[in-house]
């Protein structure tokens, strides 16, 4: 679980520099953009690595289960991923209804990934995983309200981009339940 543990703080930490606002500006002015991109990427792909590598080392090796979810709260995770998956496709910079409402959708569709995750995932590795990215969509969140990023803003009418956003969301989350198994190794239907 240590290069979970590793993974978790190293994708998390270059994701929270950003919220950093005088470091990033230093770095960025050390730098330059371009190099600052590439290398907070390149951390980021590491740190996303070292989490994918070690959650299927710490599930190769048996979960250490914390309390055994009930069969309601699969139930409640495969709805709220839909939401998840509506609010990422609202990624979109085009203006709707939805991602105005939202007002930053990257961060709301995590935290709802994430407490979808928790919900249904009873084991240390899986709560520590979820947990992590929860509290920082939620720290993140905070920053972001802080330095006055109101996010995407509002739109009075259903437009094209929300309708896009329903349509694509909803094709990744059936396409996520299709491959989940095959992709992350745990069946979301048929168990």
């Amino acid at each position: 679980m240590l290069v979970l543990v590793l993974g978790i703080i190293v994708f998390l930490g270059v994701h929270t520099l950003t919220t950093l606002r005088g470091t990033r500006a230093g770095l960025v002015e050390r730098f330059g953009l371009q190099p600052y991109k590439a290398a907070h990427s390149l951390v980021a792909l590491v740190g996303l690595a070292l989490i994918v590598w070690g959650f299927s080392r710490y599930r190769a090796e048996g979960l250490i289960v914390v309390w055994t979810p009930p069969v309601w709260a699969r139930h409640v995770t495969i709805t709220l991923m839909w939401f998840a998956f509506v609010s990422l496709a609202c990624m979109n910079p085009a203006p709707g209804r939805i991602r105005g409402w939202l007002r930053h959708p990257m961060l709301v569709g995590v935290k709802i990934w994430a407490l979808a995750h928790l919900i249904a995932n009873g084991d240390a590795g899986g709560m520590l995983l979820f947990g992590a990215f929860l509290a920082w969509a939620v720290y993140d969140r905070i920053a972001v309200k802080r330095r006055g990023d109101l996010g995407a803003p509002s739109v009075a009418a259903f437009t094209r981009a929300d309708a896009m956003a329903l349509g694509i969301g909803t094709v990744a989350y059936v396409a996520m339940i299709l491959l989940h198994p095959y992709v992350i190794g745990v069946p979301v239907i048929g168990m």
